[in-house]
């Protein structure tokens, strides 16, 4: 069983949770680092191990923590010792210098103050941490005042890249009420050089090169209280969280509205909706249902390039089920059991299965009576599937062979049952009622085919 673990930086130490999937009990550790301030941690996505920590205090300054064992133990990545009464942080782990050369730092001297008037960038503090997704000595930095770093020795040292500020509107930016911080940092995990940072108050950039160059990406956004409400920068954005696995669909929480955007960012809408209210700080997506069944072994369908998916509709009687000889069906409903177990731990408490369909057949034409279910998922919200499921007989128990999602459940379409499974295929019903203007495909009676193929089970197409 996979386990689970949650970072918790507070005001008085970090502390690390862990659980297993179900999360009933949880093992506490902390609080690491007493008395501090814990601005962030992260932990590497390329070594679950490799945790950093944002450390700070109003009196001794910022420091940064990292440990390889889990959150075990700890260490300040160039070996400095914790500052003792009286004494700064030293070494280059903790220092953090904006760039002044003549090349790239010359323009980027100041900042507008809250009056307006010009005001020196001056660091204070690192608000995240965001480690990267395939290096676990490359992290990067968002501090205050707003400004990116990178260190690739594992947070021993940290340089610049001024391409943020030197973004243009950089001498324009002003602190909110909680400063000017460079609060988020995204990494598209399907683009290592697109990159996503948001600032308080100066809004939300996006790099396509690396963090070489940026470009501002709050259309959409509107305002109260500034100058120009529709401003280009300028705006209260307290965070962005990507989609797991469409990462070109962004969520804000801004200083008021909740917002997305399905174009990374090009626009924005508001989706504040039935909020109780529209301010806050913290917003993230979690995971949906396909990518949990994905994260858990299941093998999801795609639809081919131009092809429009057909959806299904929820839970046909189990009365439509083939009669089967008592054996075979009390090992099949083990078999299913099982997999029912592992399923109830990636989906919603409230969430029920129901079978629609059940059939035995000659799966991998060796002889023996194999089975496919065809498994409703009926959820308490809007994510209902159906799912298609494959065992082979191995002479005393049914095995899972496969499982395959067929879709969501709608309005146009059902897969209404398992029609035969014969020279390894599995042959299914599709019934499709079109509604309205929404045509997904003709009307009437239609059958798909699925074949099984190194351990997957595969969508027959003409042709294939």
């Amino acid at each position: 069983m996979s386990g689970v673990r949650v970072l918790v930086g507070t005001r008085k130490g970090a502390f690390v949770l862990s659980s297993d999937a179900k999360r009933q009990r949880w093992d506490i550790s902390g609080p690491h680092f007493a008395g501090w301030e814990i601005y962030h941690l992260k932990g590497s996505p390329a070594d679950p191990n490799r945790l950093y920590a944002s450390q700070s205090s109003g009196w001794f300054g910022q420091i940064i923590q990292r440990s390889s064992d889990g959150g075990n133990t700890w260490e300040v990545p160039g070996g400095e010792k914790m500052p003792e009464p009286y004494d700064p942080p030293v070494g280059g782990s903790n220092k953090f210098v904006y760039d002044t050369s003549p090349e790239t730092g010359k323009p980027l001297t100041t900042h507008q103050w809250y009056d307006g008037t010009p005001h020196p960038w001056e660091f204070k503090r690192v608000w995240h941490l965001e480690p990267s997704l395939t290096d676990p000595d490359t992290v990067y930095a968002g501090v205050e005042d707003a400004a990116l770093f990178r260190s690739t020795d594992g947070a021993q040292t940290w340089h610049e890249l001024a391409g943020l500020r030197g973004h243009g509107s950089g001498s324009s930016w002003q602190p909110g009420a909680g400063g000017m911080c460079l609060h988020t940092i995204l990494i598209d995990p399907t683009n290592h050089h697109r990159m996503f940072i948001a600032i308080s108050s100066a809004g939300a950039f996006r790099s396509d090169d690396g963090a070489k160059t940026w470009t501002a990406i709050n259309r959409g956004l509107r305002s109260q209280h500034i100058p120009d409400p529709d401003a280009e920068v300028g705006h209260c954005v307290h965070r962005i969280a990507m989609h797991p696995s469409r990462p070109n669909v962004l969520f804000m929480q801004k200083h008021w509205d909740v917002m997305r955007s399905d174009n990374a960012g090009d626009e924005w809408r508001e989706v504040s909706g039935n909020l109780p209210t529209d301010f806050g700080f913290c917003i993230e997506r979690t995971r949906d249902l396909v990518q949990r069944l994905e994260e858990g072994g299941w093998s999801c369908r795609k639809a081919a390039p131009g092809e429009r998916s057909v959806p299904t509709i929820p839970a046909l009687a189990p009365s439509g089920q083939e009669a089967m000889p008592e054996a075979e069906r009390r090992r099949l409903d083990q078999a299913l059991a099982r997999d029912l177990q592992r399923l109830a731990e990636l989906s919603s408490a409230k969430a029920r299965f129901e079978v629609a369909g059940a059939r035995l057949g000659d799966l991998d034409q060796d002889g023996d009576a194999d089975a496919a279910v065809l498994l409703d998922y009926l959820s308490d919200g809007p994510a209902s599937a159906q799912f298609l499921m494959a065992y082979q007989y191995d002479g005393e128990t049914f095995r899972p062979a496969a499982k395959t999602y067929l879709g969501r459940l709608g309005a146009e379409a059902r897969v209404s049952g398992i029609e035969r499974i014969d020279e390894g295929v599995i042959e299914v019903v599709l019934q499709v009622r079109q509604q309205g203007d929404q045509e997904c495909c003709p009307s009437g009676r239609h059958r798909q085919a699925y074949v099984l193929q190194d351990g997957n089970l595969v969508e027959l197409r003409p042709g294939s």
